[in-house]
């Protein structure tokens, strides 16, 4: 007869996972000696062998137990069943890593190729991660409440890129980010970018996630806050102007 610890080292395994076998009914647990211990029989060390080798399997404890009383046919059948559960697990983990691998450069996750490119343009320009970021945001808010318009916006960036002095406002916007709201050069800033905006978006008010945009970078910074107030307002006069004429 061997004590709880022999028991376990004739198994490979800690007295507390016999235990643990005895908690949860894979293992019975005996009755104690006169002394007041318990004893095990040869045939609980074969038990446990059994249940250590199954469980190192990779079989599941739930399942243990009726493949310890399974007939041959029922148990081979049984080991069948669990050798697909896991290779469905590993299908499925394999696919997790994937996509975690992939959170290295997290905008693949939810944004289509071409945008993907567009992000990497701009840090290939000079434009810092946090502006990078910024956009991110705004082709994932898009994408989301305009999709029908990702394409022509594709387009339209790609070709705004091609011109340098989008670059520039870009980049002037990067060094801004940290000025104090109320520096003089954001007053040229302003000036500069309002110009541009006049020049190229020639329907700034169809889109109906810009507010959301604009709330998102004037999150960032005084600076930026200033920014895009300013160029709100002047956006709202134009607009009040063009009706009133």
């Amino acid at each position: 007869m061997l004590t709880i610890g022999q028991l376990a080292a004739t198994a490979g395994v800690t007295v507390r996972t016999v235990r643990h076998y005895h908690h949860v009914g894979l293992l019975p647990e005996p009755e104690r000696d006169a002394s007041g211990y318990r004893r095990y029989s040869a045939q609980a060390a074969v038990d446990l062998i059994r249940i250590r080798t199954l469980a190192d399997a990779g079989v599941p404890l739930a399942r243990i137990d009726a493949l310890l009383h399974a007939q041959p046919t029922e148990f081979a059948s049984s080991i069948t069943d669990i050798d697909a559960e896991l290779q469905r697990r590993i299908d499925e983990l394999t696919e997790y890593r994937r996509r975690i691998a992939e959170l290295a450069g997290g905008e693949r996750l939810v944004l289509p190729p071409e945008v993907v490119a567009i992000l990497n343009r701009m840090r290939s320009l000079g434009v810092s991660e946090r502006r990078v970021q910024l956009e991110r945001d705004s082709w994932i808010l898009m994408q989301a409440l305009e999709p029908g318009v990702m394409r022509q916006r594709i387009r339209d960036k790609n070709a705004a890129f091609d011109d340098p002095e989008t670059v520039r406002l870009y980049l002037a916007c990067d060094q801004s980010v940290d000025w104090d709201p109320n520096d003089p050069r954001l007053d040229r800033l302003i000036d500069e970018l309002d110009a541009w905006k006049i020049d190229h978006e020639r329907d700034s008010g169809r889109s109906g996630h810009l507010k959301l945009v604009f709330s998102r970078i004037s999150e960032e910074t005084p600076a930026w806050q200033r920014i895009v107030d300013a160029l709100t307002h002047r956006a709202e006069q134009r607009r009040t102007a063009g009706h009133d004429g």
